[in-house]
């Protein structure tokens, strides 16, 4: 979900482990010279999502963090091809935890639907993180370095 922590937390596990981090949010707005919430208002919800699927699917890092968009969920294909190559790990925050940190929701560049509220949307995207997850990390109560090293201990070289 977004505000859960995901680019802070994968720059620090990246530094850690000594390998790269990529940022899919920053290679959609470099790919397509625009910032995320342009492009969701010039192509919409669903414009957006195939654009973002898009640059999933080109992904293929020899060894990298790779912190995607919290939408990256809505395309199976992508979600395969990062399989193919890389744990997915779950960053689990519960609502009342997502909803304390975020502010405007359009702003952030955050893809949902026109009257959809963000309890609607963590609602929709929770179990699609599930289903994709080979990782989850309960997050609530915890701090950066304490997220960075359960996911470290968890996780094979």
């Amino acid at each position: 979900m977004p505000g859960v922590g995901k680019s802070t937390i994968g720059v620090v596990l990246a530094k850690n482990r000594g390998i790269s981090f990529i940022d899919s949010d920053l290679l959609i707005q470099e790919r397509e010279e625009k910032k995320l919430y342009e492009l969701i208002e010039e192509h919409g919800f669903e414009g957006f999502l195939d654009i973002e699927g898009a640059v999933n699917a080109s992904l293929n890092p020899k060894a990298a963090v790779i912190a995607t968009g919290g939408s990256a969920v809505y395309r199976d294909d992508a979600m395969r091809h990062l399989a193919e190559f890389a744990m997915i790990c779950y960053l689990r925050l519960p609502y009342e935890g997502i909803a304390e940190r975020l502010g405007d929701l359009t702003e952030r560049g955050v893809v949902f639907q026109p009257g959809q509220s963000l309890k609607q949307l963590y609602d929709e995207r929770t179990p699609l993180y599930e289903k994709y997850a080979n990782l989850t990390i309960d997050c609530e109560g915890k701090n950066i370095r304490e997220i960075v090293f359960e996911i470290s201990k968890r996780i094979k070289n």
